[in-house]
């Protein structure tokens, strides 16, 4: 039997292996998916498992997402660009990085039915799947994006990588249409209090976070009367791009895949 796996911590949240496994028996895959919890001095010996294709492939998800790149042997454009990885496959006897989190960004966002065009971001966070989101949020023609982040320095290496961002400190406030929660405030039910998330109605507020459905984030904006979303489609989006790289499969996404996240 293959195996596949995810990679992080913390790890513990983490669905994919959930519906890895359930798309993996849908196609007849003898195949195996699971969750590793990691730290960062275990990462290079497990690439090497990869190369030796004791594990066929994996995601990788944070803190990870840029600590893998100097194990691997060759980057996407997309990978290359956003200086991030959350899929590895071994192809023609190299290890080679991806970036499905843009594609699953992108889907995301068209089933919000929320137009991005010309409308002011605000990404809260300056790490893992950050990169992403910017790089897909300039191909959507939005004419402002502003990252804040709790530790400034993480958001200046942002501005040096994607020179078109701002930076706000955290806590201030500002104009903005959207804003978009890519910290990891909320996996534990944290709240993240900030004068600015009230806010006036018609605004997007966005998740990241997935599992739970609704983050402390989301309430208040729910509250404030805006339209809210959380990570549940970008997380199966991704996951829909890693799948197809490592089979060949476009696998199904449908009513009973969503319902199959709803009960976590």
């Amino acid at each position: 039997m293959k195996r596949y796996s995810v990679i992080g911590n913390p790890i513990d949240h983490s669905l994919s292996p959930k519906l890895h496994n359930y798309w993996l028996m849908e196609n007849n895959i003898d195949a195996n998916y699971n969750k590793i919890k990691l730290e960062e001095s275990e990462i290079k010996n497990f690439i090497q498992e990869i190369k030796k294709q004791k594990i066929i492939g994996c995601n990788v998800t944070v803190p990870f997402k840029k600590t893998v790149i100097p194990y691997l042997d060759k980057l996407s454009p997309e990978s290359k660009e956003t200086q991030s990885v959350n899929t590895i496959i071994f192809h023609n006897n190299l290890l080679v990085g991806h970036n499905t989190d843009i594609f699953g960004f992108q889907k995301a966002i068209q089933n919000t039915n929320y137009n991005f065009e010309n409308k002011k971001i605000l990404i809260l966070g300056a790490g893992g799947v950050v990169p992403s989101i910017i790089f897909a949020l300039n191909r959507m023609n939005v004419s402002k994006i502003t990252i804040s982040n709790r530790t400034k320095e993480k958001a200046v290496n942002l501005k040096n990588q994607f020179n078109n961002i701002d930076i706000l400190e955290w806590g201030m406030a500002i104009s903005y249409d959207v804003i978009i929660n890519a910290t990891s405030l909320g996996l534990k039910n944290e709240s993240i209090n900030l004068d600015y998330l009230n806010t006036s109605k018609n605004k997007l507020f966005y998740d990241v976070i997935y599992n739970p459905t609704e983050t402390n984030f989301l309430k208040e904006g729910k509250k404030s009367g805006n339209q809210i979303e959380n990570g549940k489609l970008m997380f199966i989006y991704q996951a829909f791009e890693a799948f197809k790289l490592w089979h060949g499969i476009e696998p199904t996404i449908n009513k009973e895949t969503l319902k199959l996240l709803d009960n976590d």
